[in-house]
This record gives structure tokens, C-alpha cells and sequence, in this order.
């Protein structure tokens, strides 16, 4: 079993930043890859970035240049910077991992006013 705990998220203008962080625990051996998902009310769960084992990313095509993932593998923790924030980008933000399961966090809101 792998466990997933994000933080990070909070209420920012528009063109602001944060950073999200996922802190995995339990059998990590296990995971191939980690990322970021979200989910805006009224829409389906898109991937916003996902990092692999071996440091390769990719990322969605609407944050591609403002939303950076990185991880720490000492600490087993997955971030996402985010920058020029928009509106658009409010949504619940959910850190995954994938190994032998597909695993999920509980989620963490992140608004962006106008």
C-alpha cells in the first residue's frame, strides 16, 4: 500500500503562484511514476503532470510552461509549482502514484480569483 498526503493548496490572484506538495509513504519501493491531477466542478479528472521514477515528465497541454513537477527522492515527496495562475486552473488537485496499484490522495483545493 502506498499513502498520499498533498498540501499546498490555497486561495490566489490571478498570475500568482504556489506550490503543491505529495509526501509518499508506506511501500514507495513500488511506484513506476507520480503526478498531478485535477478536477474542476462539472469536469472530468485531467492529468496535469507526472513525473517518472527515472526524472522524465510530461505535462498537460494547458499548464505546459507555467507548471513545473519535481520530486525529491530522499524525502519521497512530488512538487508542483505553479505560476501565472488562472482562473482556469481552479480545481481540486489530486496526487497519484502508480505501481503495482493505482493510488490517490485526498485532495487539496486550489482557487484562483480573477
Amino acid at each position: 500500500q502506498v499513502r498520499l498526503v498533498e498540501s499546498g493548496g490555497n486561495l490566489v490572484q490571478a498570475g500568482g503562484s504556489l506550490r503543491l506538495s505529495c509526501a509518499a509513504s508506506g511501500s514507495i519501493f513500488m511506484i513506476h511514476f507520480m503526478g498531478w491531477y485535477r478536477q474542476a466542478p462539472g469536469k472530468q479528472r485531467e492529468l496535469v503532470a507526472r513525473i517518472t521514477t527515472g526524472g522524465s515528465t510530461n505535462y498537460g497541454a494547458s499548464v505546459k510552461g507555467r507548471f513545473t513537477i519535481s520530486r525529491d527522492s530522499a524525502s519521497n515527496t512530488v512538487y508542483l509549482q505553479m505560476n501565472s495562475l488562472k482562473p482556469e486552473d481552479t480545481a481540486i488537485y489530486y496526487c497519484n502514484a502508480v505501481g503495482y496499484g493505482d493510488y490517490w490522495g485526498q485532495g487539496t483545493q486550489v482557487t484562483v480569483s480573477s
